[in-house]
Formats: C-alpha cells, sequence, structure tokens
C-alpha cells in the first residue's frame, strides 16, 4: 500500500502540466498549437521565451525530484523509486489532458538526481555534451537516458537499475517520431536564436 500511495503521489505531482499553464499565464496561447505540439520545455524554447522555457525545464524537472525526495523521506529508497516512476508516468499521460502529456525528458533528470544523484549529474552531462555537439535535443536525451542503465547500476545498485530501463523505454515510446526522424535525417535541430516574426 505504501509504494502504491508513493507512486499515485509521483503520478500527481507529475502530472501537473507546467509547459502549458507558463506559456497560457504568458498570453503566448496553448503550447500544444505550437511547433510540435509538446508541453516540454524544448517546445516551449520554439516559442522564443528562453525564460519561459528554463522555467518549464526547472519546473519539470522539480516535480519529479521532490514526488522521489517527498517518498523518500517517508518511506524509503523503495518508495522513492515508485514515486519517480509515477511522475513519469503523470508527465507523459497526465489525467488533465486526456493522457496526452509531454516525452518525459527533464522530469527523468529531475527524478534520477532525487533518487541517485551521481546518476543525475552523469545523464545531464551526457544531455549537455549530445547537445552541444549535435544539437538535437531527442538525440540528447535518448542517449542520456539510454546510458543511464548501466550507471544506475554502478552508483545504485539493481533497485535504480531498473528504474533507469523503465525511464529509458518510456522515453524511447514517447520519442518514436523522433526516432523515425532522426534514422531519415530529418529531426530539426535546436535553435537558440530569436522567434522570428
Amino acid at each position: 500500500m505504501t509504494l502504491l500511495i508513493s507512486a499515485l503521489l509521483g503520478y500527481l505531482l507529475g502530472s501537473i502540466p507546467f509547459g502549458l499553464v507558463l506559456t497560457r499565464l504568458a498570453g503566448l496561447g496553448d503550447i500544444r498549437q505550437i511547433g510540435s505540439g509538446n508541453i516540454g520545455a524544448t517546445n516551449v524554447l520554439r516559442t522564443g521565451n528562453k525564460p519561459l522555457a528554463a522555467a518549464t525545464l526547472i519546473l519539470d524537472s522539480g516535480k519529479g525530484a521532490i514526488a522521489a525526495l517527498l517518498a523518500l523521506a517517508w518511506a524509503g529508497p523503495e518508495a522513492a523509486v515508485f514515486a519517480a516512476g509515477g511522475a513519469m508516468l503523470g508527465h507523459s499521460f497526465p489525467v488533465w489532458l486526456g493522457f496526452k502529456g509531454g516525452k518525459g525528458v527533464a522530469t527523468a533528470l529531475g527524478v534520477l538526481l532525487a533518487v541517485s544523484w551521481p546518476v543525475g549529474v552523469i545523464a545531464c552531462a551526457t544531455w549537455l555534451a549530445m547537445a552541444f555537439l549535435f544539437k538535437i535535443s531527442s538525440l540528447s536525451a535518448l542517449t542520456a537516458l539510454g546510458l543511464s542503465p548501466i550507471f544506475g547500476w554502478i552508483f545504485g545498485g539493481p533497485l535504480v537499475a531498473g528504474l533507469c530501463l523503465f525511464i529509458a523505454a518510456l522515453v524511447a515510446i514517447r520519442h518514436s517520431a523522433n526516432i523515425q526522424r532522426l534514422l531519415k535525417g530529418e529531426e530539426p535541430k535546436i535553435s537558440f536564436g530569436k522567434k522570428k516574426a
């Protein structure tokens, strides 16, 4: 029952659509009608509002981290892992948006930092390195999270490795269209310039 409650807590926190809320509060309309239609930070960046994209990244990461840390303080490491998994599912399939959510990258980095900070730091560093080299958000995320089960096993053991494997699989599923475009060489690159009028 404790693990179920932890997962539910994580789901509810993870399902808060910060990208959608922030863009609406900023008067930019529905983020689901912009760019890729995703509610995450990468798509918010496509509005040209960098501070808003940064806020979305921080809040999406933070909600996953908070879910895991609350469960950890309440019931220990196993509960934290279940809360982390719940947060990932909440962000990807929020009940408030008809189960159509984000791709979970920022939330994944947040939960990994909370559950096993070395794994989280390595995942963040890998994402940054790949983004710098190739400027493709999806490739950066898939690489960082795809490698995370290895580091999860090294630094956190089977429990953390299992969480990393779950996260990597979920993110890969959510990026299925991106993977197809990557294979065709058609995946758009990250643009850090201002939005064109």
